[in-house]
């Protein structure tokens, strides 16, 4: 590694400490996956695109090599991304239900293999020289925006939900951080390439957190909804059964109040006193069928 500035060396060692936290920050998201034994809800397009850019970025930092430009940084923390990333979807593919399994294959055939692979030969015999070098750069700028802006179905989902359970906070505070330190080891070394996209990316990684201030405090209530939801559709379930079983029973009409305890209570009481006709009623037709025998 050549001797570079202390500044421009402080950024790059932070970059690559922060980034290695980015890259361990969905542990827990993928160990939520492995304890359910199950990743549905979960999406795989964010580490399908961040390895792709990994893998753009150690290409960009290969070509620097070659006109004597030290890209250590670059391609220390990127191959830790790749190797992540790849177990991080090799993970999604065990335990993603069938389609979003091949719907995940397609994309990393398409952009990791194909789009990649293509991208390689195209600069390779198209371009020569620093032409080449500007084009890739221009390439890994473009994709690194794509991993800033691949959490936006995240964001649409956390609003619509009103949950933060499928967007952790520890990932978007390290996203933030890193695309600061890296703003600032990109401008200190000249290469926008590097700089611009973490703009972007300090951007999105607020407004992920400032979504997680404001609904993680929702997800209790939304747990609570469905259990009152299908109590009421087993009360109705019931009374149905009982107009079934004694036709001349008057069916219950369970009028909607504001205090949701003393709906339930009425609700039950309602029940037992069913019950207690159906079972006169049919004490009452065993009687009627013996006094006829």
């Amino acid at each position: 590694m050549a001797i570079q500035h202390p500044l421009t060396l402080s950024f790059g060692l932070l970059g690559n400490i922060i980034s290695f936290l980015v890259f361990l920050a969905p542990v827990p998201t993928f160990y939520i996956i492995y304890k359910r034994k199950t990743a549905e809800g979960f999406q795989a397009l964010p580490y399908v695109i961040a390895l792709l850019s990994s893998m753009l970025y150690i290409y960009y930092a290969l070509l620097k090599e070659e006109f004597k430009e030290d890209a250590t940084f670059l391609i220390t923390i990127n191959s830790f991304g790749c190797v992540v990333e790849t177990l991080y979807i090799s993970l999604f593919l065990f335990y993603a239900p069938k389609k979003a399994r091949i719907s995940t294959l397609t994309l990393v055939f398409l952009l990791n293999l194909f789009g990649f692979g293509l991208m390689m030969l195209l600069t390779h015999f198209l371009a020569t020289g620093e032409m080449r070098l500007k084009i890739v750069g221009w390439i890994c700028l473009v994709f690194s925006l794509s991993v800033f802006v691949a959490p936006l179905g995240v964001l649409r989902q956390v609003i619509r939900t009103k949950s933060v359970e499928f967007m952790p906070f520890p990932l978007s505070f390290f996203l933030t951080l890193g695309a600061v330190t890296w703003f600032f080891y990109g401008l200190l070394i000249k290469d926008y390439n590097i700089a611009f996209p973490n703009i972007l990316g300090f951007l999105f990684g607020i407004a992920q957190m400032v979504l997680y201030i404001v609904y993680k405090n929702t997800k209790k209530v939304l747990e609570e909804q469905p259990k009152v939801q299908e109590l009421s559709e087993h009360i109705i379930d019931v009374v149905k059964i009982s107009s079934l079983m004694c036709p001349e029973l008057s069916p219950v009409v369970l009028q909607p109040t504001l205090d949701i305890t003393n709906d339930m209570i009425e609700a039950v009481q309602n029940i037992i006193v069913m019950a207690e006709k159906t079972e006169e009623a049919k004490e009452a037709m065993d009687i009627d069928a013996s006094t006829k025998v």
